[in-house]
């Protein structure tokens, strides 16, 4: 098909995908500075509680995308944010004992980071060496996951605290933008920072090339001498590593304790976040502060007492949007050619 044709069919099919993602995004805008400017303190809070929530959705998103923009499937983010939230909850309740609360944290927090980018290893040593159907290699990690937290944790366990919010000076003053971005914990400040990195490194450097091109084409990547196996493994670790903060973020800095399955499907949440977010760090960030406004909405509602109906009702209404979204706006969405193939250099 010539540029014409297709530039023809685009025009005679209407709205293009992208007019309509523009004027959601101008509408949600302009409904958010409306419900600030009528209730600006039940605003603001519900804001704050927005990007809070997204944050371990988008990095569990940053995870499987990696993971799948180099051809390997992650279902298995659930179990490795489980993991690390255990081992991250359990490397700050002992190593609190003895060490300064400052540095118990730190620790606590790459431990974390260091068991998701394991588990990312094990995960590529089963996709790669192994040749196991990836599907059934992260099943197997959230199996073991759930199994090995829920055998070995402890009831009654404390820690010294929790990771605080840092104000980010005269910036946390600022009306409605300082509370909700520049007052906020160190984990929440390095994930907006990491959307940006990863999305400038897939798409501006060598790095991201070279990892696009095992996704989609691993077979002509390998006739321009990349290591399709090694890039694999180097990126499906790396991808760990993001899944690891995102169980450290929820034991360390949103909830300061650990309960069994305590991830309650974030994981599985996140890889909805990066299909709807196209494959794409940005798009999976706008994906994961919706779905965090909708809880945040949805947690509001149910304290102000609006409708009197259960709790569950509520909890629910974030999922059930969810999936209406993706069903909505699926059109346009392909996953990475290559993504879940096995591949065997000739």
């Amino acid at each position: 098909m010539t540029t014409s044709t297709a530039t023809v069919e685009k025009q005679g099919s209407g709205i293009s995908t992208r007019t309509i993602w523009i004027i959601l995004g101008i509408a949600l805008v302009v409904a958010a500075l409306v419900y600030y400017f009528l209730r600006p303190l039940e605003a603001t809070a519900v804001y704050a509680s927005t990007l809070r929530q997204s944050t371990p959705l988008i990095l569990g998103a940053l995870c499987g995308l990696i993971g799948e923009r180099s051809g390997v499937i992650n279902i298995g983010i659930e179990g490795q944010m489980l993991m690390a939230a255990f081992l991250a909850f359990m490397a700050n309740v002992y190593l609190g004992q003895f060490l300064p609360f400052g540095v118990t944290l730190l620790l606590a927090a790459v431990i974390g980071v260091a068991t998701g980018a394991l588990i990312g290893l094990f995960l590529a040593w089963m996709s790669v060496t192994l040749k196991m159907d990836q599907i059934i290699g992260g099943t197997i990690i959230n199996t073991l996951a759930l199994g090995f937290t829920s055998y070995f944790y402890v009831v009654g366990l404390s820690t010294r605290g929790k990771l605080q919010a840092i104000p980010l000076g005269p910036l946390a003053d600022i009306p409605l933008i300082g509370p909700v971005l520049f007052n906020n914990p160190p984990i929440t400040y390095l994930t907006i920072i990491l959307v940006f990195v990863v999305q400038f490194g897939l798409f501006r450097t060598v790095w991201g090339l070279r990892t696009r091109s095992v996704g989609e084409h691993p077979s002509a990547a390998d006739t321009v001498g990349i290591n399709v196996h090694r890039t694999r493994y180097i990126n499906v670790t790396l991808a760990g590593a993001f899944a690891g903060l995102a169980g450290a973020y929820l034991t360390l800095e949103a909830v300061g304790s650990f309960e069994r399955a305590m991830t309650n499907g974030r994981g599985f949440v996140a890889l909805a976040v990066m299909i709807f977010g196209r494959w794409t760090p940005l798009g999976a960030w706008g994906a994961a502060l919706l779905f965090g406004f909708l809880t945040a909405m949805a947690t509001q509602l149910q304290f102000a007492g609006v409708l009197d109906i259960p709790h569950q009702v509520f909890g629910m209404i974030p999922y059930v949007l969810t999936i209406v979204v993706l069903a909505v706006f699926r059109g346009g969405s392909r996953p990475p050619a290559a993504v879940g193939q096995v591949y065997d250099p000739e």
